[in-house]
Order: structure tokens, then C-alpha cells, then sequence
């Protein structure tokens, strides 16, 4: 069995033995490691597929996080871990690219919990991924992600305001077995994301789309330029410049099979379905 498959069985089995929202808990000190080592040629090929992307000069900026996902797991799987990872939410992620990095260059990777959060719907986690060639720190991400259960404790803000409605762009149809094939790219293998019956023992009436396949996608679709206000710096082949840096928060889970409207104005840019938002966020381009 793979490491990823083994921290998935080691996740299915702790997970029901942990309490979230127990007084007092700590998250572990440690952190794990990947030795540097350039990405596969075909997991990225897929991945870029599957996501939308074109350009095969550098690495997507959501990418990094994907060949990171299994240390993510190891770490949120261990027994020390005070968060059951069955049903974990992916609710925020912030990305900084601070140099462009080739599918060839070998990136070591660095994983580690940094907070505990109390959230209006339960406990929040915020877990750190640094990608660096050699000493030199050239990605690094920030997610949070919420373990559901009932609380008593004020949150630390109140709820998100209502986004603005944004001009719409283009429309994507995603078909029910959107999370299957994301999870078979990226390792995540979360059962909210596989099957209807899977994601009814987490509270969802249907299985949810990936928040990290609808980041993706929305990057992918940014850097073809067909978006409005996409004008930058360019590139030499006249295109818009990529993104070097995103801010996302999943403010609503997209229930498979969905049909959803991509909108965007300058650098903010969302994911609806009629008046109910799924995604916000704001990029940033290189130059």
C-alpha cells in the first residue's frame, strides 16, 4: 500500500476515536518532509487536463500543493492530530509563488500544522506547505480546514459578508464523477468528495466537488485570458501574466452533478450557481 493509502486507513480508523472541539488540545510540534525531487511527467499532465491549464513552462500555482497533499495526510493522521480527518472542510487557502519553478526542478517540501481556530460551525486548522529548491523558499500555501461539530464558543469573527455579484464570464457543467477523477490526480480521497452515499455519513445530501479542483480551475481559466480586466505585464507569446499570488475562501459546497457560473472583474473572481456564491477570491499577477 502506498503512504497516502496507508495515512487514508490510518485516518479512516483514528478518526472516530478523536473528539474535535476537546478543551484544551494541542496541535503536534513536528513537521513532515518530502525529499526534493521534480514532479512526474503524468500525474501533472493530468492534473493540468483535468484542471484547465495550458501553459507547461512552470508548474500551476495550485500544484505544489497537490504533490504536498500526502505529507498534509500523514501529518492530520496521526495520532497526536486532535482533529478526526474524515470529513475535514477545506475552507481558505492563501498561495504565494515567490519564483516561478519548472516541472523539472526538484522541490523539497515542509508540512506542518500552525493553529487552532474556533469557528462559528466548529474548529478550524490552519496547516502550512513551504516548496523550496535547495535553502531558497520559492511556494508556500496557508489552508484552513474546518472539522464540523456543535459549539457553544463565539466565533473569532462573525460570518463572511455577502459577496458582490460579479460579471459573468463563462458556464462549466461538472459531472458527478468530478471528485473520483480529481481524487485519482491529486490523492485526495476524502469520502465527501466520491459518492452521494459516502458524503451522507458527513452530513452533504450529495458528494461535493474539491475546493482545491475549483481554486484550479479558476486560475486556469484566469490565465487564458478570456476573463475580463486579465491585461498585465504579458508574456512573450502575448498572453496575460501569470498569477503569482491567490486568495480563495469556499464559502458554500458545490454538490455534484452541478452546473456553475465563473465571474470576474480585475482580480477578484467567483464561482456561482443563480444567487448562491460557492467560491471568492482575489489573484495577484506576476510583473
Amino acid at each position: 500500500m502506498s503512504g497516502l493509502g496507508t495515512s487514508m486507513l490510518r485516518g479512516a480508523v483514528t478518526s472516530p476515536f478523536k473528539r474535535a472541539g476537546r478543551p484544551g488540545a494541542t496541535l503536534p510540534a513536528g513537521r513532515a518532509v518530502l525529499a526534493p525531487a521534480p514532479a512526474a511527467p503524468g500525474p501533472l499532465s493530468a492534473y493540468r487536463t483535468l484542471c484547465g491549464f495550458t501553459r507547461t513552462d512552470t508548474l500551476p500555482l495550485t500544484y505544489p500543493h497537490v504533490l504536498g497533499f500526502p505529507l498534509a495526510m500523514r501529518l492530520m493522521t496521526a495520532r497526536a492530530f486532535p482533529l478526526p480527518v474524515l470529513g475535514l472542510v477545506h475552507t481558505w487557502i492563501e498561495i504565494s509563488r515567490h519564483r516561478p519553478t519548472g516541472a523539472a526542478e526538484p522541490l523539497g517540501l515542509t508540512v506542518y500544522a500552525e493553529r487552532l481556530t474556533p469557528h462559528r460551525r466548529g474548529t478550524e486548522v490552519t496547516v502550512v506547505t513551504e516548496a523550496r529548491l535547495a535553502d531558497e523558499l520559492v511556494w508556500e500555501s496557508r489552508s484552513g480546514y474546518l472539522s464540523r461539530h456543535a459549539t457553544d464558543a463565539p466565533p473569532p469573527s462573525p460570518a463572511p459578508d455577502a459577496p458582490r455579484d460579479l460579471p459573468a464570464v463563462t458556464e462549466w457543467r461538472l459531472p458527478g464523477d468530478l471528485g473520483r477523477r480529481y481524487g485519482a490526480v491529486s490523492g485526495d480521497r476524502n469520502p465527501i468528495h466520491l459518492h452521494p452515499l459516502t458524503a451522507r455519513l458527513f452530513g452533504f445530501p450529495r458528494h461535493i466537488a474539491h475546493g482545491m479542483w475549483t481554486v484550479a480551475r479558476c486560475l486556469a481559466q484566469a490565465e487564458s485570458g478570456t476573463a475580463p480586466g486579465t491585461a498585465g505585464s504579458g508574456t512573450p507569446s502575448g498572453g496575460p501574466a501569470p498569477v503569482r499570488s491567490v486568495r480563495a475562501e469556499f464559502r458554500a459546497p458545490v454538490l455534484l452533478p452541478a452546473t456553475v457560473a465563473y465571474a470576474a472583474d480585475g482580480p477578484d473572481f467567483q464561482v456561482r450557481a443563480g444567487s448562491r456564491v460557492h467560491l471568492t477570491g482575489t489573484l495577484l499577477r506576476e510583473g
